[in-house]
């Protein structure tokens, strides 16, 4: 008898501070959750053609909004791992926004740095800087299908850690 109360107060205890079996993974850091949440601001950026696509228009899917530039030593070391990050999390879109003012080949610059496939997006303005209240670069802003902000990490990351895509994969729109 003893020993069946001893299994029930353990069963109790672990049972209630066990965290669920299906928990979805902890945002990575250095990604923390602003609070209050608020919705993404209404901004836009250009393509290698020069078209003008509004951040509006990728409402409904998970983005992943990375502000760099080819100056920025940690934004070209991260280049790479957001390629792969893209790749292995195929709910996420990666924008990857080059905020050069100067004239810059950003395709050019990604694929020499592996990194080719985050496309040629730049902001020559820096509006996304500046609507973002980015003081360095990088910064990145996770928005969801709602077009809120939830989550922002300012400086590089590890974004092909494996910690790092299970959050991303486990995102779903």
């Amino acid at each position: 008898m003893k020993l069946n109360k001893t299994i029930l107060a353990l069963a109790l205890v672990y049972g209630t501070v066990a965290a669920p079996v299906h928990a979805a993974p902890a945002m990575p850091k250095p990604m923390v959750a602003p609070k209050p949440v608020k919705s993404a601001p209404a901004v836009s950026f250009t393509d290698a053609a020069g078209t003008r696509h509004a951040l509006s228009a990728y409402k409904g899917k998970y983005v992943l909004l990375n502000m760099w530039a080819t100056w920025c030593v940690p934004c070209v070391a991260e280049l790479p791992a957001l390629n792969k990050l893209q790749a292995a999390a195929p709910n996420l879109t990666v924008l990857a926004v080059n905020m050069d003012r100067g004239k810059v080949d950003a395709a050019a610059f990604l694929k020499s740095h592996n990194a080719a496939n985050l496309g040629s997006l730049r902001d020559t303005d820096i509006a996304l800087m500046r609507s973002f209240g980015a003081f360095g670069l990088p910064t990145t802003v996770l928005i969801d299908p709602k077009g809120n902000v939830v989550g922002r990490a300012e400086g590089p990351a590890e974004w092909a850690a494996p910690d790092t895509i299970a959050y991303f994969k486990s995102l779903k729109s």
